[in-house]
């Protein structure tokens, strides 16, 4: 059977051309290999290396991140995207340190009823931290056992998604699950890549069924491709005086959920007018920016931002919901990356006219 001899080929293969110098693999800890694990999804490992090494100095344990303010959670992921995962991570650790006393749970179950963890990065912090003999299924695996065991459809679909979690467990090896599970990312995020795979050297390409048959590029199946919705906003850079920017902090669900933002006028609305209304403040002639586009996985967003002076009124800071944020003195608060990039070009403005 095929089945007997991918465990054996993946492990040798690993051996000698394993990556075996990512920080997390340092020391291997269940809150490091948990952190690695929330940033790889849906993130490259080239990416995710610089983000990594920042928040571990920073949180170097559990509890440093559970206690840590939300604010500075999010700051250190700015620019990860998927801040969801940021939100869930910083929940989780607390529950952990108020239910199980700061121990990340050692159990599958348990594990999984955390914010944020599925079963794969479960199995991923239980056989890569603990050696537990448990399985996983992340995109570089799915696309590995589809192209060798030529598993049509799309990984996404129930169907599919069961038959892959049974080859999954079936395929598991009695010992040296942490470094299987590990040669499987590898491959997939090496030479099993999504185009253009690079079978000549594949440990599995003598058993790969896609291979055999000549059939790469069709597996795993390709998503039904449909056209992104596309959604507009007009954000509005408000400064003061002192050349401070007003921002807001954007509800905990949805996009850039928790992160600092500009405030948004409706499209259909007259600046001025709506910011008396919403600020109780007067303003200099609104000047129009160039329009911003930024892709979301579900919709693409075309940014409209202006930007202004506040001249007059009595604008309240609520310290929850409204804050003026210092270009030359930035705090450490999670900004929306977009946002993060036009204050950043307003700061170089205001140094080069000053």
């Amino acid at each position: 059977m095929i089945q007997s001899g991918f465990a054996p080929r993946l492990l040798a293969w690993y051996a000698r051309h394993g990556r075996r110098d990512l920080p997390w693999q340092q020391d291997p800890t269940p809150y490091r290999v948990w952190v690695s694990e929330i940033m790889l999804q849906q993130t490259q490992v080239r990416t995710v290396i610089p983000y990594f090494r920042r928040f571990c100095q920073r949180f170097a344990d559990l509890p440093d991140l559970a206690q840590a303010d939300q604010d500075e959670v999010l700051h250190l992921w700015t620019g990860l995207g998927y801040y969801a995962r940021a939100r869930n991570l910083h929940q989780a650790a607390g529950r952990v340190l108020a239910e199980h006393g700061g121990r990340v749970p050692q159990q599958l179950e348990p594990l999984m009823a955390l914010p944020g963890i599925g079963r794969s990065t479960a199995g991923a912090i239980l056989s890569l931290a603990l050696g537990q003999c448990q399985p996983i299924l992340d995109g570089n695996v799915k696309r590995v056992l589809a192209r060798c065991f030529a598993i049509a459809g799309h990984p996404s679909q129930a169907a599919v998604q069961r038959q892959l979690w049974q080859l999954a467990e079936q395929l598991l090896p009695e010992q040296g699950c942490g470094p299987y599970n590990q040669a499987l990312m590898d491959l997939g995020a090496s030479l099993c890549s999504r185009s253009k795979p690079d079978c000549a050297p594949c440990p599995l390409s003598g058993i790969c069924s896609a291979r055999l048959q000549g059939r790469t590029a069709e597996f795993p199946g390709r998503r039904p491709s449909k056209a992104l919705p596309q959604r507009a906003c007009r954000l509005l850079i408000l400064r003061d005086e002192q050349d401070r920017v007003l921002l807001h902090r954007r509800p905990p669900s949805g996009i850039w959920g928790g992160l600092w933002s500009l405030p948004e006028c409706p499209l259909d609305e007259d600046i001025a007018v709506w910011a008396g209304r919403r600020f109780g403040v007067k303003l200099e002639s609104v000047e129009q920016l160039a329009v911003v586009e930024h892709s979301f996985s579900h919709f693409q967003l075309q940014m409209h931002p202006c930007q202004t002076r506040i001249t007059g009124g009595t604008l309240a800071v609520m310290e929850t919901e409204l804050i003026w944020y210092n270009l030359g003195q930035p705090e450490k608060i999670g900004l929306a990356a977009p946002v993060a990039r036009l204050l950043a070009r307003l700061q170089a403005q205001l140094q080069t006219s000053g």
